[in-house]
C-alpha cells in the first residue's frame, strides 16, 4: 500500500476544487435556466426544481456513499464521485433542454455526498490528537472555494454563460484523472457493521441545529441586506467574501490553537455561545458596517463545526467513518432544504414590511435560540 500520507494534499485539493466548481456556477445557473426557460415563472420553476432535487439528493445519498467506502474503499467512491460531478457541470455546458440539466442536477446530488467521503479519509490518515485540525484545513478549503467561485463564475459569465460550466468540468475531470495516479487507498479494514446512532445521536442533534443556523444566514443573507441596509450586489458580494476569509482563517490556521487553548468540548460551548450572541446581534445591528464586527468577532463559532465532526469521528470505528461523515453530510443537506423553506418567507414578511425593526430581525432571533439549545 502507498503512503497514505501522501493523499492528504490530494483530498483538499479536491474538496478546493469541488467548492470552486459549483462556486463557478451559481452566478450563471439561473440566467442559463432562464435563457431556456423563456419566462420569469418558467425560470423559478425549473431552477427551484434543480436545487431542491440536488439537496434532497445529497441528503439521500451522502450516507449511502460513506457506507459505500466503508465496504469497497474510500479511493474508488471517491474518485466516482468526481467524476460524477465533471459530469453535472459540462451537461448544462453542452445541453439546450432543461430536463436534461434537471437530470444532471440528479446526478450531481448524487455524488456531491463524496465530500462525506473526502472527510472519512481524513479520519483514516489522522490521529486522534491531530484530526480536528485536519477537518479544519477541509473547511478552509470550504471558504476558499466559496471565496474564489462566485468571483470568477461571474466574471467569465459576463460574455459567455456556459463558459463556468465547461471550466468547473474540466477541472473535475482533470481532477478527477490526477487522481487515478496519485491517490492511495486509506482505508485498512472493510468490515463494515451498521452504526450505532446512540453513540452519536446527540452529537448529530447539535450538528442539525448548528446547521440549520448556517444555513438560515447563507440563504437569507443576501434579502436581509437589501431590505435592511439597502445594500447593492457589490457590497453583499463583500460581505461574503469576508465570511469566507474568517472561515478560512479560523478553521485553516487557528483552529489547531484553538484546541491547543480550550478543549474540543469547551471550544464547542463557548462557539455554540458566540454565534447564539452573534445572530443576535446581526438581527438587532441597523448600520451595516457593524456586521463585519460582529463577523469577526464571531470567530469562535467557525471552529465548531470541524471539532464537532472530529468528536463523531472518535465515537465510532475505522470500519464506520465513511457512514458517519455521510449520516453528518445528509443532516446539513437536510438543514439546507429546510431553513430557507422558513428563513425566506419569514424575512419577506418581516423584514421586508419593517427593515428597520426588531420584528425584521426574527428569522436570526431564531437562530439565536437554536444555537442557544445546541449548547
Amino acid at each position: 500500500m502507498k503512503n497514505t500520507a501522501a493523499g492528504v494534499p490530494f483530498i483538499l485539493i479536491c474538496v478546493l476544487l469541488d467548492i470552486l466548481g459549483i462556486g463557478l456556477i451559481i452566478p450563471v445557473l439561473p440566467q442559463l435556466v432562464g435563457d431556456l426557460a423563456g419566462s420569469q415563472s418558467a425560470q423559478a420553476w425549473w431552477l427551484g426544481a434543480m436545487l431542491v432535487a440536488y439537496g434532497l439528493m445529497q441528503f439521500c445519498f451522502a450516507p449511502t456513499l460513506g457506507a459505500l467506502s466503508d465496504r469497497y474503499g474510500r479511493r474508488p467512491v471517491l474518485l466516482l464521485g468526481i467524476f460524477g460531478l465533471g459530469i453535472m457541470f459540462l451537461v448544462p455546458a453542452l445541453s439546450q433542454s432543461l430536463p436534461v440539466i434537471l437530470f444532471s442536477r440528479i446526478l450531481g446530488g448524487m455524488f456531491a455526498g463524496n465530500i462525506a467521503v473526502a472527510q472519512a479519509y481524513i479520519s483514516d490518515v489522522t490521529d486522534k490528537a491531530h484530526r480536528a485540525a485536519a477537518f479544519g484545513k477541509l473547511g478552509a478549503c470550504f471558504g476558499i472555494g466559496f471565496i474564489l467561485g462566485p468571483a470568477l463564475g461571474g466574471i467569465l459569465g459576463e460574455n459567455d454563460v456556459r463558459l463556468p460550466f465547461f471550466i468547473a468540468g474540466c477541472l473535475s475531470l482533470l481532477n478527477f484523472l490526477y487522481g487515478i495516479f496519485v491517490l492511495p487507498e486509506s482505508l485498512k479494514t472493510r468490515e463494515h457493521r451498521a452504526i450505532n446512532f446512540k453513540t452519536i445521536g446527540a452529537l448529530i442533534a447539535v450538528i442539525a441545529l448548528s446547521g440549520f443556523a448556517q444555513s438560515m444566514l447563507h440563504s437569507t443573507w443576501t434579502l436581509f441586506t437589501n431590505f435592511r441596509f439597502h445594500w447593492t450586489p457589490f457590497n453583499i458580494g463583500l460581505s461574503l467574501v469576508v465570511m469566507g476569509l474568517v472561515t478560512a482563517v479560523v478553521q485553516g490556521f487557528l483552529l489547531k490553537k484553538l484546541l491547543k487553548l480550550f478543549g474540543e468540548q469547551k471550544l464547542i460551548l463557548y462557539g455554540l455561545g458566540s454565534g447564539a450572541l452573534a445572530y443576535l446581534c446581526f438581527g438587532l445591528v441597523t448600520y451595516g458596517p457593524l456586521t463585519y464586527l460582529v463577523m469577526l468577532c464571531n470567530f469562535l463559532s467557525i471552529a465548531v463545526p470541524p471539532t464537532l465532526n472530529s468528536i463523531v469521528s472518535h465515537s465510532v470505528p475505522a470500519s464506520e467513518q465513511g457512514e458517519a461523515m455521510g449520516t453528518i453530510s445528509s443532516v446539513n443537506s437536510l438543514m439546507g432544504v429546510a431553513a430557507p423553506l422558513l428563513g425566506t418567507p419569514l424575512l419577506v414578511h418581516t423584514a421586508a414590511q419593517s427593515p428597520g425593526s426588531m420584528l425584521g430581525g426574527l428569522p436570526y432571533f431564531i437562530c439565536a435560540l437554536v444555537l442557544a439549545l445546541a449548547a
